[in-house]
This record gives C-alpha cells, sequence and structure tokens, in this order.
C-alpha cells in the first residue's frame, strides 16, 4: 500500500489567526473603555451608543465570541487536519464558516450599542443572530465531522474528544437558552420567566464558560503543548479520566450563580456539590499539561512560548480552585454581586485563554509562514508586560471584591448599617478601578506589541496556503492490538464518542431543569403580583435596551444587610412575569427590586438627567435623551400579544386598547412632575422609565429601607 499524498489548509489557518488578533485588539480596547468609565463618568462619551450598560456586553461578547473563538477555530483548523492526517473536509464549508462569523461578530457590533439586547449575559444578542448562529456552528460541525470520517489516523487523540464536546454541547446550550418568542425584526421575549429563565441563563452562562472558554481550549493544550516542548503528553489514562469527569460535572455547576436567590434550594446544593467535585478534574488537566514539561524545564525558561503556556495552564488552576470555592455559601454572600467576581472571571480569562492564545499564535505564524518569529525581544516583552497587565488587574480587583463584600454587611455595635448609603461603597473603591484601568492597558499594550511582531513575522516570510503532506490510507478492518483498553473503541468511532458526550451532559442537564420547568409547585405564585401595565412594560423594555442590569441587580437576598439595605427579600411569585428574568449579576449600583415608591417621581426624573444631582460623587452615566425621545407606542400591541401568548393573564382584546391605559398612565405621572415644576410630555422614554421603576417591589408589602443611594 502507497502513502497517499495531500495537503494541509493553512489559509483558512491565517484568516481565523488575523481575525484573532484584530478581534482581540478590538475587544481589550472596548474592554478598557469600559474599566475607565467606572471611575470616569466622562468617559460614557455623552451619548447614549457608549455607555457602560450598552458597550459592556460588546466587550464581553467581543472577547469570547471574537477573539477567542476565533483562536478556538484557528487552533481546532490547524491540529484537527494534523491528527487527522486529512486536508479539512471542503474549502467552501471552511470559508463559509469564517465570513460567517466575522459576520456574526459585525452584527453584534452594529445592534449591542443600538440597544438590541436580550439581556441575557453572554447570551445577549437578538434572535435572527442567534439563529445565524446555529447555521454557522452547524457548519462548523459538518467540516469537522467529515474531516473526520475521511481521516487516515484510525484513533481519535485526545485534543479531539474535546472538540466532539465542545460542538455537541454549545449546540445543546445555544439551541435551550434561545427559546424566544419574536416580537419584531430585532426584539424578543424569552419564553421562561422570572426562577425558570434566571436557572436556565445560568445553566447556559456558566457551561458557556465551560464548554466554550475551557474544553476546546483544552484540547489545543493536549495539542500544542507537547509539540511545543517536543514531549509526549504525561498521562493517557489520566486525560480519558479527565475528559469524562469534567464533562459530566461541569453542566451540574450552573446553579452556584444563583446562591441564596428564590432558585429552589435542593437546585441550590446540587450546583454547590458538583462545582466542589469540580476541582478534581480541572486540576487533573492542568496537572497533566505541567507534568509533561517535566525534564524539559530548561526549555520553559528559554522558550517564551513555552512561559505563556506554563502562566496560562496555572491561571486555569487557578480560576478552577476559585470558581469552587466562591460556590461555597458562606464564601458566596461575600463575595457574590461583587468585583471579586470580576477578578476571578478575569484570572480566567487573561491568562487561560489570552495566553495560551498568544502561545499558540507565536508558534504557529512562523510554521505556516516558513520563517522564524520577527522578533523573540518583542515577545518575551509581551510576556512580562502581559503577566504584569494580570496583576495589575486582578489584585486591585480582588481588593475591591472584598472591600464592597465586607463594607455592606457591615453593622455597628448598635445594630445600624454602619454604610447604610450604597454610594460609600462605590467611592471607596475607585481607586482600585484605577488601577484596574493601568494593568489592563498594560494587557493590551502587550497584545498591540504582539500583533506589530507577527505581522513582521507574516511580511518577512511566504503563507504556505497549501501544505505538502503524505500518510498511509485507514486500512479497512482495524486489528486489535495486545494492550488495547476499552476506551481504545471509543476512540475509533466518532459518533459513539458524540453521542457519549451528549447523554453524558444531558443527565444533569434534565435533572436541574426539568423538575423546575415542569413542577408548577416550584414556583408558588402570589395574588397580589399582577402583570405590568403597558407603560410599565415598555419602561422595562427601556430599561433593558439601556443595559440597567449590567449594573443593577433585582434581587433582595435573605441577609439582615440586605433587608435593611433594601426591603423584603425576593419571593419567587414576584417574577413570574418577567420575561426576561433581571437578576444581574454585577452591583455596581443599589439594588432596585424595592425601588418603587421609595422616591417621588422627580427624584428619578433629575436622576436620569444627572445622577450627581441627586447623589453626589455617583459614577452612572446620564441619560438625559430618555428626557427627549419620544416613546415608540407602536410596538405596545404587539408585545402585549406576546406577553397573553407567553401565559401572562392580560384579558382578551386587551393589546387593542392598551394604549389607552399606557397614556392615561402616562398623564398621571406628568401632572405628577408638573407639580414639581417639571415640564415634560407624557409620550417622551423618560416617563415610561419612571413608571417601571415605580413599580418595581410594590405588589407586595415592603419593609421601610435605608436611603441606598
Amino acid at each position: 500500500m502507497q502513502p497517499e499524498k495531500f495537503y494541509y489548509d493553512n489559509k483558512i489557518v491565517r484568516n481565523f489567526g488575523i481575525a484573532t488578533i484584530v478581534w482581540g485588539i478590538i475587544g481589550m480596547t472596548v474592554g478598557l473603555l469600559v474599566a475607565i468609565q467606572l471611575f470616569s463618568p466622562a468617559a460614557n462619551l455623552g451619548n447614549q451608543y457608549t455607555t457602560f450598560g450598552r458597550i459592556r456586553p460588546l466587550h464581553t461578547n467581543a472577547v469570547i465570541f471574537a477573539f477567542v473563538g476565533n483562536a478556538i477555530f484557528m487552533g481546532v483548523y490547524y491540529s484537527l487536519q494534523r491528527l487527522l492526517k486529512a486536508r479539512m473536509f471542503s474549502d467552501v464549508l471552511s470559508k463559509i464558516h469564517f465570513w460567517g462569523w466575522q459576520l456574526i461578530i459585525l452584527s453584534a457590533v452594529l445592534t449591542l450599542p443600538l440597544g438590541f439586547t436580550t439581556s441575557h449575559e453572554y447570551a445577549e444578542l437578538e434572535w435572527p443572530i442567534d439563529i445565524a448562529i446555529t447555521l454557522i456552528w452547524v457548519v462548523f460541525g459538518v467540516n469537522m465531522f467529515g474531516t473526520i470520517f475521511k481521516r487516515r489516523e484510525r484513533h481519535l487523540y485526545v485534543a479531539i474528544w474535546f472538540y466532539i464536546a465542545t460542538f455537541v454541547t454549545i449546540a445543546v446550550l445555544h439551541i435551550v437558552n434561545s427559546f424566544e418568542l419574536p416580537i419584531s425584526g430585532l426584539k424578543s421575549y424569552y419564553l421562561f420567566a422570572g426562577v425558570q429563565d434566571a436557572l436556565v441563563q445560568w445553566w447556559y452562562g456558566h457551561n458557556a464558560v465551560a464548554f466554550f472558554l475551557t474544553t476546546p481550549y483544552l484540547g489545543m493544550m493536549y495539542y500544542f503543548l507537547p509539540k511545543m516542548a517536543n514531549r509526549p503528553v504525561y498521562s493517557y489514562k489520566l486525560s480519558i479520566l479527565h475528559f469524562w469527569a469534567l464533562i459530566f460535572i461541569y453542566i451540574w455547576a450552573g446553579p452556584h450563580h444563583l446562591l441564596y436567590t428564590t432558585l429552589p434550594g435542593w437546585a441550590q446544593s446540587l450546583g454547590v456539590a458538583f462545582s466542589i467535585m469540580l476541582i478534581a478534574p480541572s486540576w487533573g488537566g492542568m496537572i497533566n499539561g505541567l507534568l509533561t514539561l517535566r525534564g524539559a524545564w530548561d526549555k520553559v525558561r528559554d522558550d517564551v512560548v513555552l512561559k505563556f503556556m506554563v502562566v496560562g495552564l496555572t491561571a486555569y488552576g487557578m480560576a478552577t480552585f476559585e470558581g469552587p470555592l466562591l460556590s461555597l455559601k458562606q464564601v458566596n454572600a461575600v463575595g457574590h454581586f461583587t468585583d471579586w467576581i470580576v477578578a476571578h472571571v478575569h484570572v480566567g480569562a487573561l491568562g487561560w485563554n489570552g495566553f495560551l492564545t498568544f502561545a499558540i499564535l507565536y508558534w504557529l505564524i512562523p510554521r505556516i509562514y516558513k520563517t522564524n518569529l520577527f522578533s523573540k525581544k518583542m515577545a518575551a516583552f509581551h510576556f512580562w508586560i502581559g503577566t504584569l497587565g494580570i496583576l495589575f488587574y486582578a489584585i486591585p480587583m480582588y481588593g475591591a471584591g472584598f472591600t464592597q463584600g465586607l463594607m455592606l454587611k457591615e453593622f455597628t455595635p448598635e445594630g445600624m448599617l454602619k454604610y447604610p448609603n450604597f454610594l460609600e461603597t462605590t467611592m471607596r473603591i475607585i481607586p482600585m478601578h484605577v488601577m484596574r484601568s493601568i494593568g489592563g492597558s498594560f494587557y493590551l499594550l502587550g497584545v498591540i506589541v504582539m500583533a506589530y511582531n507577527l505581522a513582521r513575522t507574516m511580511l518577512q516570510g511566504s503563507l504556505v496556503s497549501n501544505e505538502a503532506a503524505e500518510a498511509m490510507p485507514l486500512e479497512p478492518v482495524y486489528v486489535k492490538q495486545n494492550g488495547d483498553i476499552w476506551h481504545k473503541v471509543i476512540e475509533r468511532k466518532p459518533i459513539r464518542l458524540m453521542v457519549l458526550s451528549l447523554i453524558v451532559i444531558l443527565i444533569g442537564t434534565f435533572i436541574e431543569l426539568m423538575p423546575t420547568m415542569t413542577i408548577s409547585s416550584n414556583i408558588p405564585t402570589i395574588a397580589s403580583v399582577k402583570p405590568y401595565t403597558p407603560l410599565e412594560l415598555q419602561g422595562r423594555d427601556l430599561y433593558i435596551r439601556e443595559g440597567c442590569s449590567n449594573c443593577h441587580s433585582q434581587t433582595v437576598r435573605p441577609f439582615r444587610s440586605e433587608t435593611e439595605r433594601y426591603g423584603d427579600y425576593s419571593k419567587a411569585g414576584e417574577f413570574v412575569y418577567d420575561h426576561p428574568f433581571l437578576w444581574g449579576s454585577k452591583r455596581t449600583g443599589p439594588d432596585l427590586h424595592r425601588e418603587g415608591g421609595k422616591y417621588g417621581n422627580a427624584w428619578h426624573y433629575n436622576h436620569m438627567m444627572d445622577p450627581r444631582l441627586m447623589s453626589p460623587g455617583s459614577i452612572m452615566p446620564n441619560y438625559d435623551w430618555l428626557l427627549n425621545q419620544d416613546l415608540d407606542t407602536t410596538t405596545t400591541a404587539a408585545k402585549i400579544t406576546a406577553m397573553r401568548r407567553l401565559g401572562v393573564p392580560y384579558a382578551p382584546g386587551y393589546a387593542l386598547k392598551a394604549n389607552q391605559d399606557l397614556n392615561k398612565q402616562a398623564q398621571e405621572i406628568a401632572d405628577n412632575l408638573a407639580k414639581d415644576h417639571i415640564k415634560v410630555k407624557p409620550n417622551k422614554e423618560i416617563v415610561a422609565i419612571i413608571a417601571y421603576l415605580q413599580r418595581l417591589g410594590t405588589d407586595i408589602k415592603v419593609n421601610k429601607t435605608a436611603n441606598n443611594q
């Protein structure tokens, strides 16, 4: 039998590599602007399209799906071809995948600043873009499995196991979390509401981190690290244990984002238990990677690429220890809603995802261009400035998180809140946010230096678009070898591996989601809780458009420190008409669930016009355009009709007369503002926002609270 000649497609690898660098710089630049906005309101640039609430999700989407996403496809397309000894299944599908993914990212760049958002964290893109993501993901899957089927290597290497699990799990996560009812071309309501929506979102949100930011990078680690070090993976058996334990346990951990909320206690406990167990497989992968370098530490000292890999793996170990730590209820009680979570997330993002991406780029680009890296000194500078950037970023954010969490819980000896004004904590941590922005600047500078270094590397070399290779064709019949273990049977059956991966991740999914979705007694109703009025519903959509949930939560946890500050703790039945839920994940400002009736309409008007008039020192941006822009009431009927389809008990035919009630309530608010010498027409957006804020938390009797502004 003669070896077959074929060609690796390096052009698609190069394209994804360039996109990784470009989107990385863009996403991190937006992130730096977001960081500056948290201590300098002027950085919101005085218009509605660049406020923190609108561009913070642009930053997260750009970094996760543009920077990391393109890096994943770059690494997968390079390693998959060489592991399978086959060119990608279809050059056409590769091109569709590349350009389709870039168009999806561009759609995010256009829609998010314009205020088209679902508000679901890491899933803010609206329904037409969700459909596009699904189609492009299928293209990727067909191309990947088509390549696997025409492979010239019998067994599938461990990296490919992780690629397959990534594909199938992200597909399930994206589809379930995108159950939406379209209202218009760029507006939808989630099918689930309140507690159910929160559970689905954080089942998705946590596992997007697991199966987009983690498993594909572990697959790339298993391929690129041995190549870089010229050593075999430390333990094949450990890689088997690592893979199956990780994908089984990870899927259960999402509820640890919802501790002390109205999520049923059994679901919270499952999330905690599996989060603790997650330490074992996570550290198993880190150890397998680091021990691969045994005997090669002299090379690590001299090779900047391996330095990036070692720091990246260390950051992965730190982040995957801290995640279970934060899932402990006692720790979560202090850390949740604070900058501690920001520090935790960015140790993983900057260290694990960022540094592994940089290592792969530095190793891969010279090889496909058949040249040497333009400047090793620049790469070394990038490593050290990037490492300093992570330290300058994370350490102040840990300090800010501890400071904020402890200040908000502190009582005087007399039993009074020591810091009743939430703004006191915000102002106390401003210096730490300044330091964070300096760290972000260091990190971004390193990426810009890398971009220049790699650009010069490309210019001095020549891309080998079609790299010649040869390999023996796959024998039609597999002969079992002495010493084969049971797992090798799975390794040579890609469909079996995919189906088993799907079953493993669906076990936890069904056990966690189904009871809450199907047993109505899990979400008890409250008779006094009524649907939003048409004006309040419009105001809620404006609240979502402006990204207010990026800074304000809407759930009061059952802690004395929170009930004293905000009012009665939240009940599950209060959220049954909330499509989507708006509990938030970070308190840059105070919780708003008991905001209704706390202040007069004039206070809210002035606060939205210029927050510093009512809260001196506030870092909240002005929302003065709400005072001048007309409320679009042409959508009211469609929104009421959609809510009725989702089970909200509006009367039959109410959609046709909803605007009559809207105008009546709007006029009442305008008349009330006139008493305080504020002239505003009832058809302005500010009136709808005020209506919504004054409704929050008023369906049940609430306790008197301290001033929380």
